[in-house]
Formats: C-alpha cells, sequence, structure tokens
C-alpha cells in the first residue's frame, strides 16, 4: 500500500512581470504645449510705471544739463530740458520690450506688457531699464531664440539711428571750454566708427559735447550689449542655449568667471592701482546679480527641435552685436 502525502511544493519566485515601456513624449514645433491661463495683466500698473520712469529720466536729462529740476516747485519746469534724452532713450527701452513681446505672442507664449524701472538721482540715467515677465512654457528653441534675440535687435537699430542722429547735432569744443568730464565714457566699436565718420578729426586740445540724443544712443549700445551676454536668463542667456544646447552651461561659467575678473581688476585700479590702466567694478554688480539668479538657463519644454539655419544666422548675428556695442570699460571716473 502506497501512502501519498500531500505535501506543498517549493516554493517558486513569481516571475516579475518588466514594466510596460514607458511613453516618452517628444514634442516638435507643431505640437507646442498647452498653455496655463495667464494672469489678468494690470494695465494700470504698467501706465504708472512707466510715467514714473519717463519723469525719472527727465530729471535725470535735466541734471546732465546742469539743472536740477527737482530742488523746488517753481524748478519743475526745467524738467522739459531732459526731454530730448528721455524721450530717445524710452524709445530704445520701449521697442525692446515690445520686441519681446510681440515675438513671445506669435509662438503662442504668454507674456506681461514691460514693467518701466524709475530711479531717480541714484542712477545718472534716471532708470533701471525695463523687464517683461514671461507666463507660460517656452516651446522650442526655436521660440527661444526668436523671443530673446528680438528685444535686442530692435533696440539695437533704434539706438545706432540715434548715434547717428545725435552725433550729428554733438559739438566739438576747444580753449577756454575743455575740461574734463567726471565721468568718461567708453567707446564701443560701433560708436567710434559711427562718430569717425560723421565727425572731422578731433584734436589733442579738443573734445566732443554729446548731444543728449547721442548720449541715449550710446546707453542703447550699452543696455544691447548688457542684455546680450551669454548666462543666465539674459537675452545672451536665451540665444546662446538656443545655439549651443550642449555647451550652453559651460559658456554660461565662463562668463561668469570673466565677469568676476573684469569687475576685481577694475576695484584694483580704485583702490590699489591707480596708475593702472582703469577698469570698471561694475561687472561685479551683474554677477551678484546673476548669481542671486541663477547663472544657467531653464530648459524649454522640447530642447531638442534643432534651428533652421535662418535662426542660426539671426543668432549669430546677435553674437556679432555683442561684440560691437561691448566696451570692458563702459564708464570710468576722473578723480
Amino acid at each position: 500500500m502506497n501512502l501519498w502525502r500531500k505535501t506543498r511544493p517549493p516554493s517558486v519566485p513569481r516571475p516579475v512581470q518588466a514594466p510596460p515601456p514607458a511613453v516618452v513624449y517628444r514634442p516638435t514645433s507643431s505640437t507646442p504645449p498647452p498653455l496655463p491661463t495667464a494672469e489678468p495683466t494690470r494695465a494700470w500698473i504698467h501706465s504708472v510705471l512707466f510715467v514714473l520712469t519717463l519723469l525719472s529720466m527727465m530729471a535725470a536729462g535735466a541734471m546732465q544739463q546742469g539743472v536740477d529740476p527737482l530742488v523746488s516747485l517753481r524748478t519743475l519746469v526745467h524738467l522739459v530740458e531732459g526731454i530730448p534724452f528721455a524721450a530717445t532713450l524710452l524709445t530704445i527701452l520701449t521697442v525692446h520690450e515690445f520686441g519681446h513681446y510681440f515675438a513671445a505672442r506669435s509662438w503662442g507664449v504668454k507674456a506681461s506688457l514691460p514693467y518701466f524701472l524709475p530711479l531717480p538721482y541714484v542712477s545718472f540715467l534716471g532708470t533701471l531699464g525695463a523687464v517683461i515677465k514671461i507666463r507660460s512654457a517656452i516651446p522650442h528653441n526655436r521660440a527661444l531664440l526668436d523671443i530673446g534675440a528680438a528685444g535686442p535687435l530692435a533696440g539695437f537699430f533704434v539706438a545706432v539711428g540715434a548715434c547717428i542722429f545725435g552725433l550729428s547735432r554733438s559739438q566739438i569744443v576747444t580753449g577756454d571750454y575743455f575740461y574734463s568730464p567726471p565721468i568718461e565714457l567708453g567707446a564701443p566699436l560701433l560708436f567710434s566708427a559711427i562718430a569717425h565718420v560723421i565727425l572731422p578729426s578731433i584734436g589733442p586740445q579738443q573734445q566732443v559735447l554729446l548731444d543728449p540724443i547721442a548720449f541715449a544712443g550710446w546707453v542703447g549700445l550699452f543696455i544691447t550689449a548688457f542684455n546680450l551676454f551669454p548666462i543666465g536668463q539674459l537675452d545672451g542667456g536665451h540665444i546662446t542655449y538656443a545655439l549651443f544646447t550642449r555647451w550652453h552651461r559651460r559658456i554660461a561659467r565662463l562668463t561668469f568667471a570673466l565677469l568676476i575678473a573684469m569687475g576685481l581688476y577694475g576695484l584694483a585700479t580704485i583702490v590699489w592701482l591707480p596708475s593702472w590702466p582703469s577698469g570698471w567694478p561694475g561687472w561685479l554688480a551683474l554677477a551678484f546679480f546673476l548669481t542671486l539668479f541663477g547663472k544657467d538657463h531653464p530648459a524649454p519644454y522640447d530642447s531638442y527641435t534643432k534651428l533652421d539655419r535662418k535662426r542660426r544666422w539671426v543668432g549669430y548675428l546677435c553674437l556679432i552685436v555683442f561684440f560691437l556695442c561691448f566696451s570692458p570699460v563702459p564708464f570710468s571716473a576722473n578723480y
């Protein structure tokens, strides 16, 4: 008689089923991401900031002419002397920011109207510039380059026109009118070239008294170069990311190191090495700003879409504009 004992079969590990393959959605230029609803724009805030910036820049322009219109109510009439400078520089800023705005809207990206930043007395320009706020995702590199390049290129062409017109109105003075100004302006390559064409040769005892419109044009070139630094969320950071996606971090870190080096050299020439060629410590302020808000550029929704040839040439044009407008020592003080 055979006895069969029912035994429990040895435990066999249950086969582990492989998870289903992940489906990665890779958007293309024809399928932009869904855009969230933007918060309502409060137009009155932009209008008030615009008016305050205009008044602040008019005051700065009047002070450049040797008049302080904010001493009393009776001196407010002298604000009109700052209109040429204020109107020109405000036009450059407005065209710059609306270049970004309309480029963003053309790609369906939500963007705010420009926020103008008044700064009376503290800045001899009367402003800290202007910004817009991107309120939704940028779909891909093509949109990123268009939005980043539209502002500086639009403002650049207006600034060049202001330089040409303003330099034609500037004066060359000699003799008793010759003096050493408290602040000397650096001469970008483009500004020097325009001055060389428009102005006659300048002798050793002569200097150019810039017309307010020419000075506003010079500031416009400075703003263009400032925004085109290839780092962070500056316009140049957008363009560099779109052009050199794989290398943008290295380019940003190299740019940051150069800013620190230029700023420290400028500080050294003021404190320890006054006999050396002057520098500008203001680059340290830009480096500090980038430290607060980030040196790296965030990726767009789709960072795989490649740029077409036309947009690549636009990006290279922006790099050329940067070198034409850049001055390593934009301001230097005469002690």
